[in-house]
C-alpha cells in the first residue's frame, strides 16, 4: 500500500454522510410533526362528533320539555281524567236503584244469548226487593229485551224468557205473583243501535219498574203501559218451553 493512499472506506461518502447527518434530525423532526398533526386531527374529530351527539340530547331534552309544558298549559284545571284499572271488565254493570218513593227503576244484564241471571243480576233483584215493603200494594212491570243479532222472533223469545227468569226470581224473594206484569219487546226496544261489543251489551237487559200503589187492594195489579203497535206484548204466564 502507496503512502498517499487513504484507507479503504475511510472517506466513503463523506459529503452524503454529512448531508444524511444532517438532514436526519430534520425528517425526524417532520414525522413527528406529521404524527402530532394526525393526532390532534382525530382529537378534533372525536370532540365535534362528541359535541353535536351533546347538542343531539340538549336538544331533544328541549322538545320534550316544550311539548310537556304546552300540554299542561292546555289542560284544564279543574278536569279530572278517570283512569280505567287494566283488568276491569267492560260489560254493563247491573244498576242498584235509590230508595222508593212512588216508583223506581232497575236494570238487569245478560250474557249473549243467554237467559240465565248472572250474579251481579241476582244481587240487585235482591236489593231491590229489600227496599219494598211487601205488606203495602206494590205492581211491578218486567220489560224483557234483546241485542239485534240475529232474527227478531228468536230476539223476541229471549227476550220473554229473560223476564221471565227475572219474574221467577222475584217471586222466590217473595213478590206476589200476581203484582208481576212481564212485557216482550225483544230487538224493538234496544236501547243502541250501534253494532258495536258494548252497545249490545246494554241490549241484553231487563228493565224493572215498581210502582207504588196508593188505594188498591193488596195484589191488584195495575195496568201496564204498552205500546198500541204490536211491538208489545204484556204475558203474565211463563212461556212455552222456558226452563
Amino acid at each position: 500500500m502507496s503512502a498517499g493512499r487513504r484507507p479503504h472506506g475511510a472517506d466513503r461518502g463523506g459529503p452524503i454522510s454529512e448531508t444524511r447527518s444532517r438532514l436526519e434530525p430534520e425528517r425526524t423532526r417532520a414525522m413527528a410533526d406529521t404524527q402530532q398533526r394526525t393526532t390532534e386531527m382525530g382529537g378534533v374529530k372525536e370532540l365535534v362528533i362528541l359535541v353535536g351527539v351533546l347538542l343531539t340530547v340538549i336538544a331533544g331534552a328541549i322538545g320534550t320539555y316544550w311539548v310537556r309544558s304546552k300540554g299542561v298549559e292546555a289542560a284544564p284545571e279543574s278536569s279530572a281524567v278517570a283512569v280505567r284499572p287494566s283488568g276491569e271488565t267492560t260489560r254493563p254493570r247491573a244498576m242498584v236503584p235509590a230508595p222508593p218513593a212512588g216508583v223506581f227503576h232497575a236494570d238487569v244484564y245478560f250474557d249473549f244469548k243467554s237467559t240465565r241471571l248472572r250474579a251481579d243480576a241476582a244481587r240487585v233483584l235482591q236489593e231491590t226487593t229489600g227496599l219494598v215493603d211487601l205488606a203495602n200494594a206494590w205492581v211491578v212491570l218486567v220489560q224483557g229485551y234483546a241485542d239485534r243479532q240475529g232474527p227478531a222472533e228468536y230476539n223476541r223469545t229471549l227476550a220473554q224468557r229473560r223476564a221471565q227468569a227475572v219474574k221467577q226470581f222475584l217471586v222466590e224473594l217473595g213478590v206476589p205473583e200476581t203484582a208481576i206484569k212481564v212485557v216482550t219487546l225483544g230487538q224493538d226496544g234496544a236501547l243502541c243501535d250501534d253494532p258495536g261489543k258494548e252497545c249490545q251489551e246494554l241490549n241484553r237487559r231487563v228493565h224493572l219498574e215498581f210502582h207504588k200503589l196508593a188505594a188498591a187492594a193488596p195484589g191488584a195489579p195495575a195496568v201496564a203501559r204498552a205500546s198500541a203497535s204490536d211491538r208489545s206484548q204484556v204475558d203474565s204466564t211463563s212461556p212455552a218451553g222456558d226452563r
